[in-house]
């Protein structure tokens, strides 16, 4: 029975190491210089301790490899206000879809991966 237990622990936390980790990789120039190049450009608020956050993350790295063309752009929204203030964002669990000089789309909450890949194909 340890044996199984232990087996059982250790496949949680290397699953659990494995996992897409969501970092903030959003970078005000960059995003600048994505919109001049025409680029889609999705961004995604989130909060380390938002459940629904954490079910975003997993459409998301799905997504980025669906969408080769596509950037994607992640904050943590209590620890870089700066960026939210910049995007006018208020609350994390927020997607924002921009395409050249524009915002084309912007949702909130979703976790729901065609609802997701729907937002997403609107700045394609």
């Amino acid at each position: 029975m340890k044996k199984i237990s232990f087996s059982l622990l250790f496949i949680i936390i290397s699953t659990n190491l494995l996992a897409f980790e969501k970092v903030t990789n959003f970078n005000i120039e960059d995003f600048i210089s994505a919109q001049k190049d025409g680029k889609t450009i999705v961004v995604n608020s989130w909060n380390k301790y938002c459940s629904t956050c954490k079910a975003q993350s997993k459409v998301f790295e799905s997504a980025q490899n669906d969408f080769k063309d596509v950037i994607f752009l992640f904050y943590e929204q209590t620890e870089y206000p700066e960026i939210a203030k910049y995007l006018k964002i208020n609350y994390w669990t927020t997607i924002a879809i921009y395409k050249y000089n524009k915002e084309i789309t912007r949702e909130m909450g979703l976790t729901d991966k065609d609802k997701i890949y729907e937002l997403i194909k609107k700045g394609i």
